[in-house]
Order: structure tokens, then C-alpha cells, then sequence
């Protein structure tokens, strides 16, 4: 019998499902009486952990020390897989807090800390929901990367885990929390737009997204350095894969690509905006046409979703150039237009005369304005980092509140379903619609 195939060595859903039941009884007997269940004070820190140290993971930590003081944290634990990383994890954070975190190979060691009130989930993301789930058992508050998970089952899973401990995560769409784009939803919310039938979202870039943006890096990964069975999880056994590893995000096993890092942040403003659930029905198309490198999912990626309050959402994205990207909510009274890529604060909106005329300057004399901050009218700028610390402040102040936090697991279990409709209708070629009723996605229209 071949090592693939062993049932010593394979790890399947059933078998990681079971581990985490252990897990939970192990690190959370009682699990109504953990952290969750402890509001803490004023001055009681904050004790932080993280699950997945790679370049998100330490961007987060990077977030979470500038605010240490402000908020009375401190990250005390860190578990990553890979040694290289794991290392590097806790030197960065050594020199962040003057004292180095406790540093653990298996997330079953870090979540067995009493002590230990919150954790980062910034694992890859065909990990997100089974790593959150795990959390959710053992008690801790989380914050979790986007998107909330990729397969329909593991995301329910982990949205009722949390859910029935009524703990505070915090999904990774941090553009819910940033100035700019609250004051455009708070604009859209008071009806100026009129009657929304459809929203435009092209974001474009030029180059080989996720392939080879990490210099170095695969040619110090070895396998006796991490634990491959882990890290592949709910996923069927392969040879060790280091590109895989690495630039998961172009194999559709393990991650939906486009779908999964740009559509989530995008369809969940326009949840967001419109204050929305799930969309109704979802097609998509596109292709491997610029970079034919050995990459699963496409360059290039056009999705369209039907919502029940009635109308659609465009979104595109392309690989192959540097196209003027933008949003638009088109309104019969207004459009609000958004100049720029993902989290462009750049919003103005647009009167909407209903005339048609061959004369162009009808449309150069409709009045606009941008969406400017009270006592700030600058133009807004057309781009924001990921330094901005408004969504990891709002986490942190719902951890002492024990109010849920901007993007809830509901928030983020609505843009999963959308993002694994769209990757589900690109690779099957079919209208993929939802049914509410039984949360299932259907390649017909639900019963009524």
C-alpha cells in the first residue's frame, strides 16, 4: 500500500473533524466558562496569540503592537508550523513587547494556554474555518483572515461554533471599519442614491499575482522543517509540495484566487453598503490568459451576482494590465462612484439627470461632490495600506465591550457563501443559485 494511501498516514475531513472534538474537550471542558466568559477591565492586558505567522500574520502583529499601549495588549504566544517562520514570529515580537512570546509547532499546544484570551487566525486560508472552528472550541476570541473559509460545510461549522459560545471574532474585511468607507455607506444608507439596480466593481493589476511574489522563500522550504499533514488539514494527502506551500493561492484545492482575496473584500462593501445577505444567484467566467505558468485558478475572472433586494453586482478583475480600477452603486437619483482599487477612499457622488441628449455637456454640468470626513475637505486619496488601524482598534475595544465587532461571522459566512458560489460557477460552467431556507447552494432556483 502506498504512503498516500495508508490510512495511518491519510488525514481526511472526518479524521481532522474527530481531532478537533478531542481538542475541544481537552482545551475547553466547561468551554461556557472560558475567556469569553471573563469581561475584562480596564486595566487588565490583553493576552494575544497567533496561528499562522507568514507575511499576513506578521503584518498583524505589526498592527496589533503599534496599539499595545492604547489598548493594554500584548501578543504572548505564537504558533506557526514552519520553523523559518515560527522564529522569525517570535523575534519580531520579542522586540515589539521586550520579551519574547512562548512559541509552540501545533495550535493544540498554544490553545491549551489558560492565560491566553485572544488568537489571530492567519493560517492559509483553506484552513481559516476548520483553524476557527478549533478556536471557537477552545473558548478564545479570534480574530480571522479573509475569507472566512472556501468550503461551504467547514464555514457553517465554524460560524455555529462561535455563534453557540457567543464570543467576538472579528473577520479580516477591514474596510467595514476605515473613515472613508463609513461615511460612504452612511451616505448611501440615507436614500440619495434612489432605487440601486446595479454595482460596477473592475479592480485590475499587471503582473503574475501570487506567483513568485516571494523571493527566496521557496527554496528554504523543506519538509522536515514543518509538518505537511498539517498544514494540507481537511485536504486529501499529496506529495510535499513546496510551490504549493507557498503560492497556494493560484490551485483551486486550496484556495479560489481571485475569488477568495479580491471578490470577498469587494462583495462584502456592497453587503456592507446595501446592508445585504447572500446573493440570489451567481455566474462567472474567465481564463489563464497572461500567465501560463502552471497556475490552477485564473488571471482573469469576471463574476456576476443577483441579489434579493433586486439588482446586480459586476465584479471584474484582470492580471494582464494596469487598467483605471473602480466601484460604482448606480442609483436612479445618484451613482456614487469610487475612484480607485480595493480600499480607495476616494468616493464621490454623481446626480443623475434621465435625459438623453447628444450634447455632452449635460452630463459635464451634473452636479457632484465627494464624500469628504466632517471638518476635513480635502480630496480623499485613491489608495490605504494595510496599516490602517481602525478595524484592529474596533476588535479590541469589542473584546472589553463584549459587543460584536463590524465584520461578524455572519459577515463574513455571507461573503464566503458569494466568493465560493462565483468559484464553484467559474470550474462547473452553470447558474449557481442559494437557498436561504436550507443554506445549500443549488444548480436550479429553490423551491418557494
Amino acid at each position: 500500500m502506498s504512503e498516500a494511501n495508508s490510512p495511518a498516514k491519510k488525514i481526511d475531513r472526518r479524521s481532522f473533524l474527530n481531532q478537533s472534538a478531542k481538542i475541544a474537550a481537552g482545551t475547553a471542558l466547561g468551554t461556557a466558562a472560558l475567556s469569553y466568559g471573563r469581561i475584562l477591565g480596564a486595566n487588565d492586558r490583553i493576552s494575544l496569540g497567533i496561528i499562522g505567522s507568514g507575511r499576513r500574520g506578521q503584518g498583524l502583529c505589526n498592527l496589533a503592537s503599534r496599539l499595545k499601549d492604547k489598548a493594554n495588549v500584548e501578543l504572548t504566544a505564537v504558533c506557526e508550523l514552519w520553523s523559518v517562520y515560527r522564529e522569525k514570529a517570535t523575534a519580531q515580537n520579542a522586540r515589539y513587547y521586550g520579551r519574547p512570546p512562548r512559541s509552540f509547532k501545533y495550535m493544540e499546544d498554544l490553545l491549551a494556554l489558560k492565560d491566553v484570551d485572544a488568537v489571530f487566525i492567519a493560517t492559509p486560508e483553506h484552513s481559516h474555518s476548520p483553524v476557527l472552528k478549533v478556536v471557537a472550541e477552545a473558548g478564545k476570541d479570534a480574530y480571522v483572515e479573509k475569507p472566512m473559509g472556501n468550503v461551504l460545510e467547514e464555514v457553517k461549522a465554524a460560524r455555529d461554533a462561535v455563534l453557540s459560545r457567543n464570543l467576538i471574532v472579528q473577520v479580516g474585511t477591514q474596510h467595514r471599519s476605515e473613515p472613508y468607507q463609513l461615511a460612504a455607506r452612511d451616505y448611501v444608507r440615507t436614500g440619495a442614491l434612489g432605487d440601486v439596480s446595479k454595482v460596477e466593481i473592475v479592480w485590475n493589476y499587471h503582473g503574475p499575482r501570487w506567483r513568485g511574489d516571494r523571493p527566496g522563500i521557496i527554496n528554504q522550504l523543506r519538509e522536515e522543517d514543518t509538518d505537511w499533514r498539517k498544514w494540507l488539514m481537511t485536504k486529501p494527502y499529496r506529495p510535499f509540495d513546496p510551490q504549493l506551500y507557498c503560492e497556494f493561492r493560484l490551485y483551486k484545492d486550496f484556495s479560489a484566487g481571485i475569488a477568495d482575496q479580491w471578490l470577498s473584500h469587494g462583495i462584502d462593501s456592497v453587503h456592507y453598503f446595501l446592508d445585504e445577505t447572500c446573493p440570489r444567484s451567481v455566474v462567472a467566467h474567465g481564463g489563464v490568459f497572461a500567465w501560463h505558468d502552471g497556475r490552477e485558478n485564473p488571471d482573469t475572472f469576471q463574476a456576476l451576482l443577483d441579489y434579493p433586494k433586486g439588482y446586480l453586482v459586476s465584479f471584474a478583475t484582470s492580471f494582464v494590465n494596469d487598467s483605471e480600477s473602480f466601484s460604482r452603486i448606480m442609483g436612479k437619483k445618484q451613482t456614487l462612484v469610487n475612484i480607485g482599487g480595493e480600499g480607495s477612499p476616494r468616493w464621490k457622488w454623481v446626480e443623475e439627470k434621465g435625459v438623453h441628449e447628444d450634447d455632452p455637456s449635460i452630463y459635464e454640468r451634473r452636479a457632484w461632490k465627494y464624500i469628504t470626513l466632517p471638518g476635513d475637505d480635502k480630496i480623499p486619496p485613491t489608495g490605504i495600506g494595510d496599516d490602517d488601524l481602525s478595524h484592529m482598534t474596533n476588535w479590541f475595544e469589542c473584546l472589553r465591550s463584549r459587543q460584536q465587532p463590524r465584520a461578524t461571522v455572519e459577515h463574513g459566512f455571507r461573503h464566503s457563501v458569494a466568493c465560493i458560489m462565483a468559484a464553484r460557477a467559474y470550474w462547473e460552467g452553470k447558474r449557481l443559485c442559494w437557498d436561504p431556507k436550507t443554506e445549500a447552494i443549488l444548480d436550479h432556483p429553490p423551491a418557494a
